[in-house]
């Protein structure tokens, strides 16, 4: 017999393994972490025991969903500055606030955006915002999943003083986190028209030094293509390319403005995932990213929320359910980007996105990173097709435990590494502190 630290059992559990079984009556045992099995319930009884053995009845067990693009803090900023284009929106009402930020501000509000994430099974993040080590410090406290760097700009932030700055905070994240499972660093540009050649040449110096990859926005509107080729010639990508992007490990959030070239382009790139964010594309207004037309080409598309100030949520299975129906409406085709492909995006795609291969999917050897789901809810029965049930219904609430490297960190309503309540109160402060400053 066979021991390991704990197994859960489910009515059903979606592997998202290369051949997507779907294991009907069944159980993953977990060990240091890590998952050592997952088969039938009957299998695993045969072969593994374990001191802590957790039924969660009719429900259904996938692995943790990964927004690949987010800027967890700007919870304190849901429902601020809505209704408004983006580059009103960034440069009348986000950036003036953002310039008075504190660390402080940023902890607490990355945490309570990690709270929602963990509540409707989300894993792991790929994030993007100023006082990142603040973000990292939540992220720790959550125990959550975290990709993270200090965002570079061209003008100084709160944070930091000077792009230099950003890039020296990311390299201390780099050196901080090295051996962390749970957490690791990436370059984060901005984007192209918050930033110069310079700017963008040292973090590609700063990738190839620290042998990391890069995140950073790329090709979201009409207006950002303007400008690319009013201050450099050249649209977005293959401004980018000639800048050398190309040949490094890149995840590129939006992707909206983009011909058929530039898709060739990504498409030859050497390690280049892009995430879809359809609904904060679909809020600011910045178009529809032809993902289809990605996926038909090989490439790999991973899928985020973005900021919780432009979505105005993080749940990924909303997420799911409008990059689903977005392209069915666009293309005029019912059969386009079907639920498996998405699901594919939330998972596997995510974990492209990161630049890792040990979380996206529940097989031996990868990180037990996984969410479940109580089926007896009304709009998830009956169950016929259990993705579909999840792109299609499932709202995120009927999410009843969440874990990450084996720890469970939701759980029936619980959070178990913080208090949910003190988490309230200090943001209602935060809101007080934004409502009488800037309204």
């Amino acid at each position: 017999m066979n021991h390991c630290d704990i197994i859960v059992h489910a009515r059903h559990i979606l592997t998202q393994d290369n051949e997507r079984k779907h294991i009907e009556e069944a159980s993953v045992a977990i060990r240091d972490g890590l998952i050592v099995a997952v088969d039938s319930r009957k299998t695993i009884a045969r072969f593994w025991q374990a001191p802590l053995e957790r039924d969660l009845g009719n429900s259904l067990i996938l692995p943790g969903l990964i927004n690949a693009h987010t800027h967890a803090a700007m919870t304190f900023l849901r429902g601020y500055a809505d209704d408004l284009p983006l580059v009103q929106w960034l440069t009348e009402k986000i950036f003036p606030i953002e310039a008075s930020l504190t660390k402080e501000i940023v902890e607490t509000a990355s945490l309570l955006g990690f709270a929602e994430m963990l509540r409707t099974g989300t894993t792991s993040c790929l994030d993007m915002y100023i006082f990142e080590p603040s973000v990292f410090k939540a992220a720790e406290k959550a125990g959550i999943g975290l990709t993270a760097g200090e965002v570079v700009f061209t003008f100084p932030s709160a944070a930091c003083p000077s792009y230099k700055e950003a890039l020296s905070v990311t390299h201390d994240l780099a050196r901080t986190y090295a051996d962390s499972r749970r957490l690791q660093v990436v370059i984060s540009p901005h984007a192209v028209y918050t930033s110069t050649p310079d700017i963008l040449k040292a973090c590609l110096e700063a990738s190839d030094k620290l042998h990391i990859p890069i995140h950073m926005h790329l090709a979201e509107s009409e207006a950002e293509t303007k400008q690319c080729l009013s201050q450099h010639g050249l649209r977005p990508i293959p401004y980018c390319k000639k800048l050398g992007f190309m040949e490094r490990a890149l995840s590129l959030a939006h992707v909206v403005d983009v011909n058929n070239e530039e898709l060739t382009l990504l498409n030859n790139a050497s390690d280049a995932v892009v995430i879809h964010n359809p609904g904060s594309n679909m809020k600011l207004a910045s178009g529809i990213a032809p993902i289809p037309a990605m996926l038909s080409q090989g490439m790999t598309v991973a899928l985020g929320t973005d900021g919780p100030a432009s979505n105005n949520q993080l749940n990924m299975f909303l997420e799911m359910n409008r990059a689903a129906l977005l392209h069915k409406v666009a293309s005029k085709a019912s059969e386009t980007l079907p639920a498996q492909k998405v699901l594919d995006m939330a998972t596997l795609g995510g974990a492209r996105a990161l630049h890792r291969d040990d979380i996206g999917s529940l097989a031996v050897g990868k990180r037990a990173d996984l969410t479940a789901l109580d089926l007896t809810q009304p709009n998830l029965i009956p169950l016929y097709d259990p993705v579909s049930q999840l792109v299609y219904a499932a709202q995120g609430s009927e999410v009843i435990l969440t874990m990450v490297e084996g720890e469970i960190l939701y759980d029936h309503g619980l959070f178990t590494r913080f208090s949910y309540t003190d988490l309230c109160h200090e943001m209602e402060s935060i809101r007080s502190h934004v409502q009488k400053k800037f309204s």
